[in-house]
């Protein structure tokens, strides 16, 4: 099995080129947008070409299937609204070059896999959760997105390609090739990690309902400003998890809509979104707690009234344990020296696929550690190792 690493990189470019920000390398692909259909248009094609067969599923996950059971290799093609061109499409045109060059060399069997909505715009890596079992079809279909947008009205741009879901034994296991997009591998001048495993995640949205007003005629005192509110619960969010977290632990308030967000009136709603990751299920759930006592003490410190929205996420996930012994191996053979094993500490789809099948990851640098934005990249040698690096692991797997 001979990968052609020169048509590797010129997939990925190409791949680029749906969305491209005009920035650098960036990419703006949200899940089911105009640039993420027209790429997933093109994926169909190139896995056609390479004589696999595509296949839509109703939540718009792309799969190229080779004949009978094979192994899954993959990721996801969507991107954060302002993203960057490596993440998940590293592992999607991996697979598809491991793919394409295991079918010339008549064997193994590999299919590969473009998840849908692995950046949340409307939950959390929504299309292998739905595909892994997780969450219904029916649930997934009333997740809004910051625009008002239902899943149900977006995945319809795909309903005309759409065919039925895939039984999972269909695959005997799944391995994802991804940036590391944190600074570990970069920093150390190593090439190659192997995965662990993932930390656990949870997320949620909160509004804060106060009274909009005119911001020069209301006293500061009698205000129910829903801005200072979050202000407040911010701030004593870090006091209280103090005692809690570890180096490791990580909470984000990502988005923030004011309302009406005018200068002079007084915010009348602000909603947020709550995020909190660490590889201790009971560390998450100490942390939901005190994420929802404070925000209940918040609302009656500033008389706002406070809604709570579902709380989503996935536990802690390991690796397994033969795929990661095949990384290494190959890892050893092919980059002596310059790899490590790590856990990784952004969520991916290989997190729900462990739920229903064996799971692997490979993690290649990325420069000075950036992703989810526009300057993320990945210098090309670092890449083809990491490919050749999979390619190897893959064919000892399969």
């Amino acid at each position: 099995m001979q990968v052609d690493e020169q048509r590797f990189l010129a997939d990925l470019h190409r791949l680029r080129s749906f969305g491209a920000s005009g920035v650098g390398k960036g990419v703006v692909r949200p899940a089911y947008s105009a640039a993420d259909v027209a790429a997933r248009t093109w994926l169909a094609q190139r896995i056609s070409a390479a004589g696999l067969v595509p296949h839509f599923d109703p939540l718009g996950n792309l799969f190229g299937l080779a004949e009978g059971r094979s192994l899954l290799v993959g990721s996801h093609s969507d991107s954060q609204p302002e993203g960057g061109w490596l993440d998940g499409a590293l592992g999607v045109i991996a697979g598809l070059e491991i793919a394409r060059a295991a079918r010339a060399a008549g064997g193994p069997a590999v299919s590969v896999v473009s998840f849908q909505d692995e950046e949340g715009r409307f939950g959390v890596t929504t299309g292998s959760e739905v595909w892994s079992g997780k969450t219904s079809l029916k649930e997934a279909d009333q997740f809004i997105d910051n625009t008002g947008t239902t899943m149900a009205q977006a995945r319809g741009v795909l309903a005309d390609v759409a065919q039925d879901f895939l039984p999972h034994d269909r695959f005997s296991g799944f391995v994802e090739m991804h940036i590391e997009q944190g600074p570990a591998l970069d920093q150390s001048g190593e090439k190659i990690g192997v995965v662990t495993d993932i930390v656990g995640i949870r997320d949620m949205r909160i509004t804060l309902d106060g009274q909009q007003n005119h911001a020069g005629t209301t006293p500061m005192a009698v205000r129910q400003d829903a801005f200072q509110a979050l202000a407040t619960f911010n701030m004593e969010l870090a006091r209280r998890f103090a005692n809690v977290v570890t180096p490791a632990t990580v909470w984000t308030i990502g988005h923030v809509s004011l309302h009406p967000n005018a200068a002079s009136i007084v915010p009348g709603r602000v909603r947020f979104s709550m995020q909190w990751r660490d590889g201790d299920l009971d560390r998450l759930t100490r942390m939901e707690q005190i994420i929802l006592e404070l925000a209940k003490e918040i609302g009656q410190r500033h008389s706002v009234t406070v809604s709570l929205g579902p709380v989503m996420g996935i536990d802690p996930k390991p690796m397994d344990v033969n795929i990661q012994a095949a990384l290494a191996v190959a890892a050893t053979d092919l980059a002596p020296g310059v790899w490590r094993n790590m856990t990784s500490g952004a969520l991916h789809d290989a997190a729900n696929m462990a739920s229903v099948m064996p799971v692997g990851m490979l993690f290649v640098p990325s420069i000075n550690g950036i992703s989810h934005a526009f300057d993320e990249d990945t210098d090309e040698a670092d890449l083809v190792l990491g490919l050749r690096v999979l390619a190897r692991a893959v064919q000892a797997l399969a």
